[in-house]
């Protein structure tokens, strides 16, 4: 694989030898004990790749360690130069660059979406037979979990009614909008979603008129339900400035802070791993139809692609992606560039929906977590932490000063997987002790 160094220039300044950052607050203890683990969920073919990093406030690398499988992966070692489809982990980038927008006056909170997609104005509302709303059939807030007659109500065909408001900008940055992916327990809506093959769209108009031909999953406001509420963020910043949400991302974020190699569309001569999935115990080549999220083939990548999905359609190395959280860990602000005001931030992390989750809280989009972990123990709490559909991964702690990613490019890993990025992330924060 061909790799660029995309090292910013303001990060380049700041490690230069006339600029040396302050001392680290924290120091990491046996790096080959957690070198070993790592590797395990790679030799235990859990990952065909992982790669894991720790940066303190000054950007200095408290760990890093990436390894392959050399059967699934060979060649070139990963690392934090390597290219990463980062799916979900564009949320926060698209919701960042928003709230720019926000602060600058060019969108409001309470702007309805159809003023700026008027191809929305009239969107309807599925709901099961006898008008009950889909979503407060699910038993959890974050799905369609429904269970015998309910989810026989969800089958086709649905019926469809007039919202009882229109959607908000504060709407797409809570998920509570009502649009959705391809992955609901509502077979009907998996099957028309997925009959416009959402991230094939040449455009983003082309991609508008696809979406304005299905209905939403709930009434706008009605409750949290994760879907592509960011990618639709991200046509309605396209609409209210008259740029791309590549330019606007370029403008706002990654041009002033100095960040190469975060973006939409991989640069000409780079190249993208595999996608892999787990079945059955073991890792293999995923198909197209692997990658379910539209219920259609995934996006791809193509350097000159005008389609820019907001919510799922960037491209990162990993060390892009750490310098983009080290202004998020800088309230807003990394090496003298601000871009976000500091109470902007407070809001970003503030609760907003999932208030009665034991594990934590979401804001926009940046869920907080409680400490509480899937085994039942309790462990770091109070982290900004957000992943991505193929298995990266990153947290933002702002009582310590760190920021960390843990990421590999693998949809549903085997059995063994399912909490491995919980249990990287404390073995991390087991080993680190306050610098001398």
């Amino acid at each position: 694989m061909i790799r660029r160094l995309c090292l910013p220039i303001l990060r380049a300044l700041a490690l230069g030898a006339l600029s040396m950052p302050a001392a680290a607050q924290v120091q990491l203890t046996d790096k080959a004990a957690l070198d070993e683990i790592v590797a395990s969920y790679v030799d235990g073919e859990i990952f065909p790749l992982l790669y894991v990093r720790v940066e303190d406030r000054d950007g200095r690398i408290i760990y890093e360690h990436g390894v392959n499988n050399d059967e699934l992966v060979p060649g070139e070692t990963v690392s934090g130069d390597s290219w990463l489809r980062i799916w979900s982990m564009s949320k926060i980038v698209t919701i960042t660059a928003a709230l720019d927008m926000i602060e600058d006056g060019d969108l409001a909170f309470d702007d309805p979406v159809s003023k700026y997609i008027p191809e929305f104005k009239y969107l309807k509302v599925a709901v099961a037979s006898g008008g009950k709303s889909l979503t407060a059939m699910s038993e959890t807030s974050d799905g369609l979990n429904g269970t015998g007659a309910e989810l026989a109500a969800l089958d086709c065909p649905y019926e469809t009614v007039p919202a009882d408001r229109p959607a908000t900008v504060r709407d797409l940055l809570n998920h509570t909008a009502g649009f959705y992916y391809g992955v609901t327990q509502a077979r009907c809506l998996n099957l028309a979603i997925g009959a416009q093959e959402i991230a094939q769209a040449s455009d983003s108009d082309d991609l508008i008129a696809r979406l304005a031909s299905l209905p939403l999953i709930q009434q706008p406001g009605e409750r949290y339900f994760y879907g592509t509420n960011t990618t639709v963020l991200g046509l309605v910043m396209e609409r209210a400035s008259d740029q791309s949400l590549q330019e606007i991302v370029a403008e706002r974020i990654t041009r002033p802070l100095g960040i190469d190699c975060l973006r939409y569309g991989l640069p000409e001569g780079e190249s993208l791993y595999p996608r892999f999935i787990g079945e059955e115990g073991r890792l293999r080549i995923a198909e197209p139809a692997d990658l379910d999220i539209f219920a259609s083939p995934p996006p791809g990548y193509a350097p000159k692609s005008e389609l820019f999905l907001g919510g799922e359609g960037m491209v990162a190395t990993t060390a892009a992606y750490a310098d983009f959280l080290n202004m998020l860990l800088g309230r807003g602000e990394a090496n003298g560039v601000r871009i976000l005001d500091e109470m902007t931030v407070e809001a970003l992390s503030g609760p907003h929906t999932q208030l009665d989750n034991p594990y934590g809280h979401n804001g926009w989009n940046l869920w907080v977590n409680s400490g509480l972990l899937g085994n039942g123990k309790t462990g770091v709490g109070n982290l900004w932490i957000g992943g991505g559909y193929e298995g990266t991964a990153f947290w933002v702690d702002t009582q310590r000063g760190l920021i960390g990613l843990i990421n590999t490019q693998v949809h549903q890993a085997p059995s063994g997987g399912e909490l491995a990025v919980e249990r990287i992330r404390e073995a991390v924060y087991a080993r680190l002790e306050p610098a001398e």
